[in-house]
């Protein structure tokens, strides 16, 4: 396993599945609590698989998933490449500080029919075997606004 996170550098240190719960809020929708699930899984590559799964804590009925990459870059910054199913896609470029991930502002793109988000912001800090993670959005006619926030704890490395 050790060849598969060599080239990660820094970034090995999030390689593993990673489970817990968040919060999220936004002045559209009704707050809502939820179980998440995170997979950076290593390629041998420069760069980690990423998944998220989440589901309603109350329910156990699934919410939302998405997938992409985390990758080091030649120049030193990390890259978070993210795709929803909803019709978005997402890059982000931030530098590892500290385990801390500060993702610039990402402009989404999206496909012609999907909902009207026209920013997406994200923070993904890594302390020892907690991940915490911020999200925020500019959805329709909402300026950027807090969405997001979890604590999930490593549950096996890569």
């Amino acid at each position: 396993m050790t060849d598969m996170l060599a080239p990660l550098g820094d970034l090995a240190e999030f390689a593993g599945r990673w489970v817990g719960v968040g919060e999220g809020h936004y002045p559209t929708i009704d707050s809502f609590s939820y179980r998440e699930e995170i997979e950076f899984s290593p390629s041998g590559k420069p760069f980690l698989a990423y998944r998220s799964r989440t589901w309603n804590a109350v329910t156990g009925q699934p919410m939302h998933t998405e997938c992409g990459y985390l990758r080091q870059t030649a120049s030193g910054f990390t890259e978070l490449l993210v795709s929803q199913p909803i019709g978005l896609g997402e890059i982000y470029r931030a530098r590892l500080e500290d385990g801390s991930l500060d993702f610039e502002t990402a402009t989404p793109t999206r496909s012609p029919e999907a909902k009207p988000v026209h920013e997406i912001r994200r923070r993904v800090v890594r302390r020892g075997d907690l991940l915490t993670y911020d999200m925020w959005m500019a959805h329709a006619e909402t300026p950027l606004t807090h969405h997001l926030h979890a604590e999930l704890r490593r549950a096996t490395a890569s």
